[in-house]
């Protein structure tokens, strides 16, 4: 069986120290690195030992009896997040490593979500049981409370012959069948067995293991364990799909990572990107920075091929589907700043690069003020990316002081036209504009019917409302949660020619804007803090100042938990403030949540100073043509010049 297994912890749990045991004691490695050594074996990039954290998802493999893993080593810090995000969604089991002194963190919340959201069957491994002040019970307590009641300690290490007393116990009370083999003293350990790996796959258990990644104890009894515990089921004979994951470069040679999700792939296998064909001309095997080349690969396989350099990350390959969007995204931009001698459009290309590896950067070029700008999930991100350029580019870049991401939204319903008929030249559209749920994003519903319109106009008018993001008239930055609904269009059957409907696609949406009553967006966190209790009218106050709102406090012995939302804006660096006048005895986890109502709309409108009517992509007016010249028609005048019936 293939098997791909994540590791994933809140940084500084002993993530990657546990991967490189598994790694060794499955003899896939001949020596142990350590992390304060900074000689690991899957922190392999020269900027994740200098730091000694993890910043790139990385793979090794190994084997434990006839079963073949691919271990993938993923990033604990909250800035490279969204890579272990894109893991996850390749991942067959996970394993959560906690520290048994500091428990239950603030980002192991969010990768405990994220393996709910996309259903990974999930195992605990409390580490660093050697240290002073370690509390396994404690611990135990928290993952119950804060992660399923569903988690079970694993007393007595699991064989195929033994189930301890227990486990057997634990399972009789979730299954009728099992209790009354229980009570008859005729339940065995094949039959337990049996129902603890589907309970895991069904996600209805979450065993825990306890151990050392330091001083190597409870690791051998975890491998011993994990055939009994884990299964897979791939269909070779299918077409073959894979799920891309990872964009590497290798010299100047493109590497796409991807899983096996079905069927077989062969080296010269071809596939499709729109009207383009491309050809898998190598398929690479990685363990660490180390590869073997093979001439196919088979359904639950993780690799690497070259040749494929249309292939996105999140794109299902051989498959029409459109890929799942991700849960995490940046909610911070900061400006590039460049004085060296390259042309700024060459240092875009570079930065184009790196977004086909990181998605969430999604590189802004501002064409007036030859800018770039990128994504960020905050400052250590930023570090990062201007050691990489220097060390793979040689690259001098620095960043400005990141700025908040905002979006905007409507809360009126309008109808928005927008017509493009200079000389030669004719489209018209008509959208209905409606708010959408919060957090639902840009969706398109087609109710024009073909006698007004082409399905292949159609289809154009649908693909530019998702092409790019569109400037709100507030801020600029990009509209959503609204839904748009195609009423009707003409074309003209000489005239019309590409690009005639993005024309009038966007100056449709753009008048619709001008009608409707806009509302500024800011991110907002889900926040939880927890702190003895004597800070309980301190937390609450700050709450309030940063224009937050909080749940019922959860008041234990010693401690007070709050739970709520706050804007990002003024929750960012909260937890330093927090950690000061709680002598670092508070515990903060932040979670994004969406966007919502910006809790100071009026000052950040003055402060971005955007000019709705000077933005060079944009415009609110239309075009017609009277005696062979195009003229322009405002927004307010637009809907009454238009062609179609109404």
């Amino acid at each position: 069986m293939h098997k791909t297994i994540g590791v994933l912890a809140h940084v500084d749990a002993g993530k990657t120290t546990f991967s490189e045991q598994l790694l060794f004691h499955t003899n896939s490695i001949q020596a142990r690195g350590r992390v304060d050594h900074q000689d690991t074996f899957l922190d392999n990039h020269e900027l994740e030992r200098q730091r000694g954290i993890t910043i790139f998802a990385e793979q090794g493999r190994m084997t434990i009896g006839n079963d073949t893993y691919t271990l993938i080593d993923t990033p604990g810090h909250v800035d490279f997040s969204p890579e272990m995000e894109r893991v996850i969604r390749v991942m067959d089991y996970a394993i959560i490593v906690i520290s048994a002194v500091e428990g239950v963190q603030g980002h192991t919340e969010t990768v405990w979500q994220l393996l709910r959201k996309y259903h990974v069957p999930t195992f605990f491994f409390i580490n660093k049981i050697d240290r002073e002040g370690a509390d396994v019970e404690a611990v135990m307590t928290l993952l119950q409370k804060d992660c399923s009641k569903d988690v079970l300690l694993v007393d007595e290490p699991l064989r195929s012959d033994f189930v301890s007393n227990h486990m057997m116990e634990w399972l009789a009370e979730r299954d009728e069948q099992l209790l009354d083999a229980f009570l008859n003293e005729t339940l065995d350990s094949v039959n337990c067995l049996t129902h603890i790996q589907a309970m895991i796959k069904q996600e209805k258990a979450f065993l825990c293991f306890t151990g050392s990644a330091l001083k190597d104890t409870g690791i051998k009894e975890f491998i011993s364990q994990l055939p009994l515990l884990t299964e897979t089921h791939f269909n070779n004979n299918g077409t073959f799909q894979g799920e891309v994951f990872k964009i590497r470069h290798d010299g100047h040679q493109r590497l796409t990572f991807m899983k096996a999700l079905q069927g077989t792939l062969r080296v010269r296998d071809e596939f499709s990107f729109g009207d383009l064909t491309e050809k898998v001309t190598e398929i690479r095997l990685y363990n660490g920075n180390r590869y073997e080349t093979v001439q196919e690969v088979e359904a639950g396989e993780i690799f690497a091929v070259k040749g494929l350099s249309l292939a996105n990350i999140g794109d299902i390959i051989g498959s029409t589907t459109n890929p799942q969007p991700y849960e995490l995204v940046p909610t911070l931009q900061a400006k590039v700043q460049y004085a060296g001698d390259q042309h700024i459009k060459e240092v875009l290309k570079i930065f184009r690069i790196l977004e086909a590896e990181e998605p969430t950067l999604r590189v802004v070029w501002h064409e007036k003020f030859q800018e770039i700008h990128v994504h960020i999930m905050g400052v250590i991100q930023l570090e990062v990316l201007a050691e990489v350029l220097h060390k793979r580019f040689s690259l001098a870049v620095s960043f400005g002081e990141p700025q908040i991401l905002y979006m905007e939204t409507i809360a009126s319903t309008v109808t928005g036209y927008g017509h493009f008929e200079p000389l030669k030249h004719y489209a018209e559209v008509h959208l209905l504009m409606e708010p959408n749920t919060r957090g639902a994003g840009i969706t398109f519903v087609n109710a024009c019917h073909a006698d007004d319109l082409s399905v292949g106009n159609q289809r154009l008018i649908e693909k530019h409302v998702f092409e790019r993001d569109h400037h709100g008239l507030l801020t600029g930055f990009p509209v959503t949660d609204i839904r748009f609904t195609l009423l009707t269009g003409r074309a003209h059957i000489k005239h019309t020619e590409g690009g005639d409907f993005r024309e009038a696609t966007f100056r449709a949406l753009r008048q619709g804007l001008e009608q409707a009553e806009n509302i500024l967006l800011e991110p907002y966190y889900r926040f939880k803090l927890k702190a003895p209790s004597d800070f309980i009218g301190r937390m609450m106050t700050d709450i309030q100042q940063a224009s937050g709102t909080f749940d019922a406090p959860i008041l234990t012995e010693n401690n007070v938990i709050l739970t709520g939302r706050a804007p990002v804006a003024t929750f960012m660096n909260y937890s330093t403030t927090f950690a000061a006048y709680t002598n670092g005895k508070g515990v903060l986890s932040l979670q994004f949540d969406g966007y919502d109502v910006c809790h100071n709309t009026e000052e950040v409108i003055a402060q971005i100073g955007y000019d709705k009517n000077a933005d060079p992509d944009y415009t609110s007016s239309s075009i017609f043509c009277a005696k062979g010249k195009g003229y322009s028609v405002p927004w307010h005048e637009a809907e009454a010049a238009m062609h179609c019936i109404k």
